[in-house]
């Protein structure tokens, strides 16, 4: 038998969350107004775990939630620099969450503005974390940031995010294209920190993209002088042990947004793309198991007065028993009411 942990995502309230117990938690991501209750039960507990706090409000019925990942079995808890992280059999999650207003004196003198300084070091931070842990394969990164479409320094701050990023990578040695994880960027409570968490393996994952969409790293100039720099989806083991990491994912075919004010029409479409990551997955990792009702979303909606037409949505593409958070967050386009991510679809590979 492996000797491989299994990763498992969960949707929790801070209660169920401690009533299952912390030992075998990798990281964990909290929304809103479970941050402070968590980090109290885990001081209580003694238990040293990476908790991101993302200042997203819940949407819907429950209000305190948060994003788990087990590997059922025993980790270890370290740090480097800002970054908090843990690890354990195969897996390593970290986060890293920075101030603007901390760099900003810096930034004033040089060309560069505060968020695109705030990512330059959260990336470099991570990397270094991951060099210092023997280089396991980025699998997945979450980036949340306060007012993603807002304009300063004559450039939209997504784009500022993107910019950073890429020169980040390229100055760790990492690629741009082809080989870059999954990943999402949103828009969060104006005056909160730059916060960025993330998932690496010691086996290395298969790069999914979207024959319906150019791939976000060959987006044309229109959208900024640096593409975005992640993968559609990737992959993790094959057959029935295959996990699927699904990027965040919008109305978008080719590179244009379609369907722009419906908000129930947008998530009709990003249902579409979400299968055909489904299906390439399936053919790359040799499976079918992958099914859109057999994962756990994560569901970004601009304006909350639009929930009951997504909810809809996605309640007559996969049924009742789904796992579904909703979050209140900017996306990355202005154009965009709703974008979704997923997770699962098996156990972590052996």
């Amino acid at each position: 038998m492996s000797s491989r942990q299994f990763l498992r995502l969960e949707y929790v309230t801070s209660a169920e969350s401690r009533s299952a117990g912390w030992h075998d938690v990798l990281g964990a991501a909290a929304f809103d107004g479970a941050a402070r209750d968590a980090e109290r039960a885990l001081r209580g507990d003694g238990i040293d775990v990476p908790l991101a706090h993302v200042h997203a409000p819940v949407l819907g019925d429950a209000r305190e939630v948060l994003e788990v990942w087990r590997i059922g079995a025993p980790t270890q808890p370290g740090s480097s620099g800002h970054v908090r992280y843990s690890h354990g059999g195969d897996f390593l999650f970290g986060s890293v969450a920075v101030h603007e207003e901390e760099l900003a004196s810096v930034a004033g003198s040089g060309p560069r503005t505060p968020l695109e300084m705030a990512t330059d070091l959260v990336y470099r931070e991570m990397y270094a974390t991951l060099a210092a842990a023997g280089n396991p394969t980025l699998i997945r990164v979450w980036n949340y940031l306060p007012d993603i479409n807002l304009e300063t320094h004559g450039l939209e701050r997504y784009r500022q995010f993107n910019t950073a990023r890429h020169e980040a990578l390229l100055a760790c040695g990492h690629a741009v294209a082809g080989s870059v994880p999954a990943a999402s960027a949103l828009g969060v409570a104006p005056g909160s920190p730059l916060t960025l968490y993330f998932l690496a393996s010691h086996r290395a994952p298969a790069f999914i993209e979207n024959p319906r969409q150019v791939s976000a790293y060959r987006y044309p100039a229109q959208y900024g002088p640096r593409s975005p720099a992640f993968s559609r989806a990737t992959v993790l083991g094959e057959g029935s042990e295959a996990t699927l990491f699904i990027s965040g994912t919008a109305s978008i075919v080719g590179h244009r947004t379609l369907h722009a004010g419906d908000p129930a029409a947008q998530t009709r479409e990003t249902l579409v793309n979400i299968e055909a990551l489904l299906e390439e997955a399936g053919r790359r990792s040799r499976t079918a198991a992958l099914r859109l009702e057999t994962l756990a979303y994560k569901v970004y909606v601009r304006d909350p007065r639009d929930l009951p037409a997504v909810r809809a949505e996605l309640a007559s593409a996969l049924g009742t028993g789904a796992a579904v958070l909703y979050l209140k967050a900017d996306i990355c386009r202005r154009d965009l009411a709703v974008e979704i991510e997923a997770a699962g679809g098996g156990r972590a590979a052996e």
